[in-house]
């Protein structure tokens, strides 16, 4: 069974915190216009917030709003109108104690917001933001589960790992890389793919602030699609969730199936670092 999920990955520059977003509202529109098959549409990390999301604390508490918020609301409109599955990239969000977080949006084609997550690694010292503190995954009907990590996280193996045992089959990588590791982060991609057999979805700002390079990697780790550098671009693809299925099912390239690893006999395993244990029962992804 096939289960097509199709795709436009928008490595553009941030939009200045301050501007309106009927600007932002025009990008998704000219995606859409473009590219009229396109389910879900993913923008870079904090795409809306410009230039602020890595500067002085005071700067980016300026631009954050609240989940309740008027952007929030606004993005909401603007996906339902479209019918689209929109994830405009994180925002700079004022939690409900004062906190600042850098979160990652989902927004459903009816018009709600179907999923949000804080970021749970924060590249510190830059960002001057509070860690979250669990990890989020939502569902497309009739494709099947999508996870948020966003950029830094990516360079934590716990995060996808615990996406991909909450029944993850695509992990949304929205990234604002402006340094010089992209080469690493796209290495990373394909790792993250390969070793949890799921497809990854990273989108990273365009030049001149980013170094660009989005991709799309498929569950055995082959790059399926990606911006050649770091200029202005609308990617795109199809990815096929069940692809995800077949994986697991005869394993990366016929012959890896790391999700059958155990059995429920064998002895779980302590995990000294984490004070917790791999147990052999609970050890497989979630449905």
């Amino acid at each position: 069974m096939s289960r097509p999920l199709p795709l436009a990955l928008a490595q553009l520059p941030p939009r200045p915190a301050h501007t309106p977003l009927a600007g932002f509202a025009s990008e998704a529109e000219s995606i859409m216009a473009r590219f009229p098959h396109t389910r879900m549409a993913v923008f870079p990390e904090l795409h809306l917030c410009g230039v602020h999301a890595l500067g002085a604390e005071a700067q980016v508490r300026e631009v954050a709003e609240p989940l309740d918020g008027p952007r929030v609301k606004e993005l909401a409109e603007l996906a339902g109108d479209l019918g689209l599955w929109l994830l405009p990239g994180s925002v700079c969000e004022r939690g409900p104690a004062g906190e600042l977080f850098n979160t990652a949006l989902a927004f459903s084609p009816q018009g709600r917001l179907a999923a949000w997550y804080r970021k749970v690694f924060p590249w510190r010292p830059s960002e001057p933001y509070d860690p979250g503190d669990r990890f989020v995954v939502f569902d497309v009907p009739e494709a099947g589960r999508i996870g948020f990590a966003i950029c830094y996280d990516a360079w934590f193996p716990e995060v996808a790992r615990h996406l991909a045992w909450q029944g993850a089959e695509v992990i949304v990588n929205p990234v604002m890389t402006t340094t010089a590791d992209r080469a690493q982060e796209v290495v990373l991609a394909r790792a993250n793919a390969i070793v949890n057999q799921v497809h990854v979805v990273s989108v990273n700002t365009a030049g001149p602030l980013g170094s660009g390079h989005s991709l799309v990697v498929d569950p055995e780790g082959r790059i399926r699609a990606e911006a050649p550098g770091d200029g202005s671009t609308i990617l795109t693809d199809v990815i096929d969730l069940d692809d995800v299925t077949r994986v697991r099912t005869y394993g990366t390239a016929g012959v890896n199936r790391m999700w059958d690893q155990f059995t429920d006999t064998d002895a779980p395993i302590e995990l000294p670092l984490y004070g917790g244990r791999i147990d052999p029962r609970t050890w497989r992804p979630g449905v």
